[in-house]
């Protein structure tokens, strides 16, 4: 039972922070959000939720490779693991709530670090654990220049 929390409890974190944050950027995604020149490439809307379904699953996943495989590295693992779970977290307040491409932009660039520090660490411990964060990094880098395309044309 301990083994199956370690994935349970990362898993249902990642999708309450993203039902927390959807919760909280619901009216600028209405109200705002349609308002501003978007790229070419913006997906519509139904995608976003889709993705981050998927998303969720494989940054949770991850975490419970690294708790229960890590050993001396775990402490390390999980507290970026949470860190990087938290800038995710707030970009959707600093660019939707907030209304903000540019606070958005700087916290999503941290992420983008972040993410990719922790798929570089967590190999070490289990190459399953990084590849799952593969399209996660994918997924961001492709926020992150949404983002830079809405700051720079709005």
């Amino acid at each position: 039972m301990k083994k199956a929390l370690a994935y349970i409890v990362p898993i249902t974190f990642c999708f309450l922070l993203g039902y927390v944050a959807g919760r909280l950027q619901a009216y600028s995604v209405e109200h705002w959000y349609p308002l501003l020149e978007k790229p070419s490439l913006t997906p519509p809307n139904w995608v976003f939720p889709v993705a981050w379904g998927i998303l969720y699953l494989f940054s949770g996943i991850p975490a419970g490779l690294a708790y229960t495989r890590a050993g001396i590295a775990r402490c390390g693992l999980i507290t970026l693991w949470t860190i990087q779970q938290f800038f995710n977290f707030t970009w959707s307040i600093t660019f939707f709530m907030f209304e903000n491409p540019v606070l958005g932009f700087i916290n999503i660039v941290i992420l983008d670090a972040l993410v990719i520090i922790y798929a570089i660490r967590v190999w070490r411990v289990s190459h399953a654990a990084s590849v799952l964060f593969w399209p996660y990094i994918c997924w961001i880098l492709f926020a992150s220049y949404l983002n830079l395309y809405i700051m720079l044309h709005n």
